[in-house]
């Protein structure tokens, strides 16, 4: 557990105190923005491939056990965090590494960005949040936990970091679109679902089953426990 809760303090911290301070500019200074991108990249994969490891070979520690109508409840949750995730990866977006001339666009805000202006960040966050709550373990706690702080906290963080980058562009892209999902659809915009496209949404849906028939795996008796029990020895 010690392992896990290591690696789950380096995942946040790497992500906020590299690319997230001075040391970032300072780093690709040194290094070149090619370079320092490729380590980065190299270091957050490292950071969750530890973070993986290390929950595998955790102890089971229940800490609360989760009804099943909270489950119900909580999967158009996971929906909705699948849809963020998919259609955010797949969305031009303007706060993304290298698309700051998007900022440009005048009509860039649309599609999954009427609904949030950091919507893979709210994706993965809402989904590990809802993990967490549906697992009710300490590994749970301190993997998925970790996952949904880096992504809820980490979209306020972006906001500034772009706020001072792009200062007058970030004021009007902030000013059509909300940080947190929904809120500007409440006036500044309008939900679309065409926008969003059909494939995006459905992309969403097979994101949930699978996580779905990956925690039924994982808690069938004699099948994923017994390779978590295995994997400890390793």
């Amino acid at each position: 557990m010690i392992s896990l809760a290591l690696a789950a303090l380096f995942l946040v911290l790497s992500h906020f105190f590299v690319a997230s301070t001075p040391l970032r500019s300072q780093l690709a200074g040194r290094l070149g923005e090619e370079r320092y991108l490729a380590d980065y990249t190299v270091l957050t994969l490292a950071a969750f491939a530890w973070l993986i490891i290390a929950y595998l070979r955790a102890p089971a520690l229940v800490l609360w056990v989760t009804p099943g109508w909270t489950v119900a409840l909580l999967l158009p949750v996971m929906l909705v965090g699948g849809v963020l995730v998919t259609a955010g990866l797949s969305t031009p977006n303007p706060v993304i590494v290298r698309q700051g001339r998007l900022f440009e666009k005048a009509d860039i805000v649309q599609g999954i960005l009427r609904v949030s202006r950091n919507p893979f960040f709210w994706g993965a966050g809402l989904f590990s949040l809802v993990q967490l709550i549906m697992l009710g373990d300490a590994a749970g706690l301190l993997a998925f936990g970790s996952i949904a702080f880096l992504g809820i906290v980490g979209s306020f963080v972006l906001d500034a970091k772009k706020a001072r980058q792009q200062e007058v562009a970030w004021q009007a892209f902030a000013a059509a679109t909300s940080n947190v999902p929904f809120l500007a659809v409440r006036g500044r915009q309008r939900l679309s679902v065409r926008e969003i496209g059909p494939r995006r949404i459905a992309s969403g849906l097979i994101v949930l089953l699978i996580v779905l028939a990956l925690d039924a795996f994982y808690s069938s008796p004699g099948v994923f426990s017994n390779a978590r029990i295995a994997f400890r020895w390793i």
